[in-house]
């Protein structure tokens, strides 16, 4: 691909801040959307197998059901964090993204209404589990493959867009133009690499789950040891696959020596013994934010070095600073993101420390957040169409 084309393919409005910030926060918003996917698929995939153990084992009984609601409530953020690395993305690389999508329209097309069948299909599967200990077992396995799929789609868009030599070849094989939007592109290594995550975080997760409810009097020391056991060798098991294959994907593409490269490795073999001696699960998950982190750095730094190799560097792009807008951004990101977010994880906190009913209007902490979760909302909904409707008047009257 000549140089020349892919800077006429760039905004011509350049972009609103400095594109090492826009970069930034694609790692960060990817990594993410990346850990609550691997949990959904981890989760589901768990609970397929608890269908069938449930009515003969007391400990998949209780299970089961919660690694269901998991894999619900994951699907919820994962749609909800999938959004900002891809607008994030299509700042600094749109060449890239857009070219994708007109290359692969057809299954950009298709992505969205699958991802609407497989949860309109989890949600039959949940309440046909609900009323009947191990049903839907055929509807959660056709919604889990069709996850599954949706994850392979993804791959092929991330895939395509960093094939910039090939684009003119997809778009018109032999010299004929071909605009149906079927292009397909999988790089099987890394695809197994990605996928594998999902065990070691659901066995990650297991041991919180384990951790959490040790407190509890309601659940049996033999149920708590089970799942921890379980959360251990899920992740030992895992982390080993994961680590094989991207050692391997790391080989195939010559980055295996790399600095990044090297620090993920060492944080897999961190995170693998924090695994297996499972002394503190939280301290573990935190080390798996790292590795999380670590992972979607790699992502960019072979995406940023290819395109950089044919003259695209996004450091060079045309900055024209937006600075109301970007105060905006970062407002909502930080504040009224940062207080919704401790407002759903202390009621939940607390809904899972206690037994029977939790209260939440009796407790100080929730009861304060909640209120400036409410009231910050409200301010952002007036400034944001107040903003919005003033601009709108002063450029059209």
């Amino acid at each position: 691909m000549d140089t020349s084309v892919l800077l006429t393919l760039r905004d011509p409005a350049g972009i609103p801040f400095y594109p090492v910030v826009f970069q930034a926060l694609y790692i960060l918003t990817w990594a993410l959307h990346a850990a609550f996917v691997l949990l959904a698929l981890g989760a589901m995939g768990l609970s397929l197998y608890g269908t069938f153990k449930q009515k003969e084992d007391p400990h998949w009984k209780i299970m089961t059901p919660h690694l269901i609601q998991t894999g619900k409530l994951s699907v919820s953020l994962l749609i909800v964090l999938g959004v900002a690395p891809l607008l994030f993305t299509q700042v600094i690389y749109d060449p890239n993204w857009y070219t994708t999508n007109a290359l692969s329209g057809m299954w950009v097309f298709i992505f969205i209404y699958l991802l609407i069948a497989a949860y309109m299909l989890y949600y039959w599967y949940y309440y046909a589990n609900k009323a009947k200990d191990g049903g839907g077992k055929m509807i959660g396995t056709i919604s889990f493959a069709l996850f599954v799929f949706a994850g392979v789609l993804m791959h092929n868009f991330a895939v395509t867009s960093i094939m910039p030599n090939e684009w003119m070849n997809m778009y018109a094989p032999n010299g004929v133009v071909d605009n149906s939007g079927w292009t397909f592109n999988v790089e099987f290594i890394r695809l197994i690499f990605l996928v594998s995550l999902a065990v070691p975080v659901v066995g990650i997760f297991l041991q919180n789950y384990s951790r959490f409810l040790s407190t509890r009097e309601d659940f049996s020391k033999e149920f708590i040891a089970y799942t921890a056991s379980l959360g251990t060798k899920l992740g030992m098991v895992g982390l080993i696959i994961s680590a094989v294959a991207f050692v391997a994907w790391m080989m195939q593409i010559g980055y295996l020596m790399h600095p990044v490269i090297i620090a993920t490795i060492v944080g897999v073999l961190i995170l693998l013994f924090l695994v297996a001696t499972n002394r503190n699960s939280y301290i573990t998950t935190g080390v798996l934010v790292v590795v999380a982190l670590l992972i979607s750095g790699v992502r960019e730094l072979t995406r940023y070095d290819l395109m950089a190799n044919l003259g695209y560097n996004i450091y060079d792009y045309p900055v024209n600073l937006e600075i109301p807008t970007i105060v905006m951004f970062l407002l909502t990101f930080l504040i009224m993101g940062g207080v919704g977010i401790a407002f759903l994880l202390t009621l939940a906190w607390k809904v899972g420390k206690s037994e029977g009913v939790f209260d939440g209007s009796k407790d100080a902490a929730v009861t304060r957040l909640g209120t400036y979760t409410l009231a910050i909302m409200s301010l952002w909904m007036v400034t944001f169409f107040g903003w919005g409707m003033s601009i709108l008047f002063k450029n059209i009257l």
